[in-house]
């Protein structure tokens, strides 16, 4: 038994590393947000600092995971998923697959009165498609600065100076397909009945 929790355990770091590479965030960020320091952390992700419940709570709720994410604690037969949402400047991210790497689903919600914040576009590596459920989304992409409204997309690569928020006091819901590496979204289509 002790060996199977060694090795639980000696995964933590690798899995703690990919979880804020894949979310883009710094060891000097995610000391800010957990009240950890750095130099723990860095120790924590190359393993050669044992994890504690201590230190694993405050990182799973940083990262919106749970703590058997963490541990890759074996399955419990429940069929449920439990996401996490996790807010960022006002939004709501709710992160709709769970593997690292590949392309990555979330549903977003932005609040309702968010609309009076000024654009601030930024740029960063990946492609990024977007499915406007309810509400209407402001987009500026570069020079253009569109709003979708429910049923319309868009895909751009994020390299692209980009920026989205409410276009009114109406709260939105959309969905996001992220790929870091700039992979597209590829859609099938029927093919054109002939006749």
């Amino acid at each position: 038994m002790s060996g199977d929790l060694d090795k639980a355990l000696d995964a933590v770091g690798p899995r703690l590393r990919a979880l804020r590479r894949q979310r883009e965030t710094t060891l000097a960020d995610l000391a800010a947000a957990t009240g950890i320091s750095v130099s723990t952390l860095s120790r924590l992700e190359s393993g050669s600092r044992r994890p504690s419940l201590e230190l694993l709570l405050p990182l799973a709720r940083a990262h919106g995971v749970t703590l058997d994410e963490l541990v890759d604690a074996p399955p419990t037969g429940d069929p449920r998923i439990h996401l996490r949402p996790v807010t960022r400047n006002g939004m709501t991210m709710l992160p709709l697959t769970r593997r690292a790497g590949g392309i990555q689903a979330y549903k977003l919600v932005i609040p309702a009165g968010s609309a009076r914040k000024e654009p601030e576009p930024k740029t960063h590596e990946g492609y990024e498609w977007m499915y406007v459920m309810n509400g209407r989304l402001r987009v500026v992409l570069g020079e253009h600065d569109l709003v979708l409204v429910p049923g319309e997309a868009a895909e751009f690569d994020t390299r692209t100076p980009h920026w989205f928020g409410a276009a009114d006091d109406e709260a939105v819901e959309f969905l996001s397909l992220f790929g870091t590496q700039g992979e597209r979204a590829h859609l099938r289509a029927r093919p054109k009945a002939s006749g």
